[in-house]
């Protein structure tokens, strides 16, 4: 299968996005570029796992084996992301403003990805489970915006990850109560569960640009983190 980056519209989105961001720092730039690519690549991937069938595949002659990804597919992945002169302009208002990314104590940035997980958890604990959910999805977004490891892109995202189980966990409810006849606390379980993915994909993304932060920050600033 064709690499998705390979797509024509992938290629002038980032080229547009690298174009709009020549002012940033070289090593700035390229990480940015770097996790759009990941982005993209892992959009386009659910995309096609989710719905392989879909009549946007199309055959590409020019592809080694494989379906081409529609160019739909590629649109709708790019929306989600963002338009490179919304990512290019937080980007260059977070360097203008003199507010960079910078690295954070390990203890601190597991303590905001703990409670970035926790609120799911939570609300499987009997009689005051869900008000310590929405307490600890309160904390998990105060942590997250006074964090500094990350940028204002990656902050909303995780804020939707955050939140996005006031939404799943009732559609999911509901979708398992029809299917097992009434809603039981195995289906309000079961929803719980499923609805943690999303949380534990923000976690994942969070952790994983700090801790490249981490160990590029020694090489730029020329000390070791303290």
């Amino acid at each position: 299968m064709s690499s998705p980056l390979s797509h024509p519209l992938v290629r002038t989105f980032l080229a547009s996005v690298e174009r709009r961001t020549a002012a940033l720092p070289a090593a700035w730039r390229e990480e940015l570029l770097e996790d759009l690519r990941e982005e993209i690549a892992a959009a386009l991937a659910d995309d096609v796992t989710e719905d392989p069938a879909a009549d946007d595949v199309t055959e590409d002659p020019a592809a080694d084996a494989g379906p081409a990804i529609g160019e739909e597919r590629v649109r709708r992945a790019l929306d989600w992301i963002g338009t490179p002169e919304e990512i290019a302009a937080d980007a260059l208002a977070e360097e203008s403003g003199s507010i960079p990314p910078e690295p954070e104590n390990p203890g601190g940035t597991w303590l905001t990805l703990g409670l970035v997980v926790l609120p799911v958890p939570l609300c499987l604990v009997p009689g005051v489970g869900i008000p310590l959910g929405l307490v600890a999805a309160f904390g998990a977004l105060v942590r997250l915006w006074r964090s500094a490891p990350w940028v204002r892109r990656e902050k909303r995202q995780a804020t939707l990850f955050v939140l996005s189980p006031l939404v799943t966990v009732p559609v999911l409810a509901a979708a398992l109560s029809l299917a097992f006849d009434g809603i039981s606390a195995p289906a309000f379980v079961a929803s719980l569960l499923i609805a943690l993915a999303l949380p534990v994909v923000g976690a994942i993304r969070l952790a994983r640009s700090a801790a490249r932060l981490r160990e590029q920050a020694p090489q730029e600033a020329g000390r070791p983190l303290g």
